[in-house]
């Protein structure tokens, strides 16, 4: 089990979840939008959210300032988290916006949220765990949109409550992470989707 548990880390690396997020919801509401569109959206969203993300680790890597994909230091984690808020702001005031998207609109001003507590922890020197932020705030997404559409996904949220638990699990046996880091993570990726819920159910 030790050998498996892993490979929910690198299959539910935050990088990706912002993805899972949006083609889930593309999926659900595939009707209120034509192929193209959805495509666009889809794009500047791998663009912005993986894309960027990614070139600017390998920029931070070779100027020296961050020393591993782990980040495993706390004052290394403060620039990538820095420039996450940045492309997640340009992303909800550009592409996802309110009048466009409102349910993926609310989801990626939770991640930004999501991404200032995690920095005011960083300032605080404390460590949250990236990916439990990262597979919670899907999970809660999940459920809101459940809500939201009036269909019960009780298979989904169950799967993503299992994940929540592999993907900590994972952490905990890579020793990435304490459990107080995984608690912090799942608060900072919970609390900003209840947050918004009351604004778009």
């Amino acid at each position: 089990m030790k050998k498996i548990l892993p490979i929910f880390s690198y299959l539910f690396h935050p990088l990706f979840i912002s993805v899972y997020a949006s083609l889930l919801y593309f999926i659900l509401f595939r009707d209120f939008y034509v192929l193209q569109e959805m495509y666009l959206f889809m794009i500047q969203i791998v663009i912005i959210t993986v894309l960027i993300p990614i070139s600017l680790f390998y920029l931070l890597l070779s100027l020296g300032k961050i020393d591993s994909i782990m980040i495993e230091e706390v004052a290394q984690r403060k620039i990538p988290i820095l420039l996450n808020c940045i492309l997640l702001f340009v992303l909800t005031q550009k592409s996802i916006t309110l009048d466009r998207i409102p349910e993926l609109y609310y989801y990626f001003l939770g991640g930004l949220l999501s991404s200032i507590l995690i920095f005011i922890l960083l300032i605080a020197r404390k460590k949250a765990s990236l990916h439990m932020v990262g597979i919670v705030a899907l999970t809660f997404f999940v459920i809101g949109l459940s809500q939201c559409v009036e269909i019960q996904m009780l298979y989904t949220i169950s799967t993503l409550i299992l994940l929540i638990g592999f993907v900590a699990s994972s952490r905990l046996v890579m020793k990435a992470h304490t459990f107080t880091e995984l608690i912090l993570g799942f608060i900072c990726g919970a609390l900003p989707q209840i947050i918004f819920w009351p604004l778009w159910l």
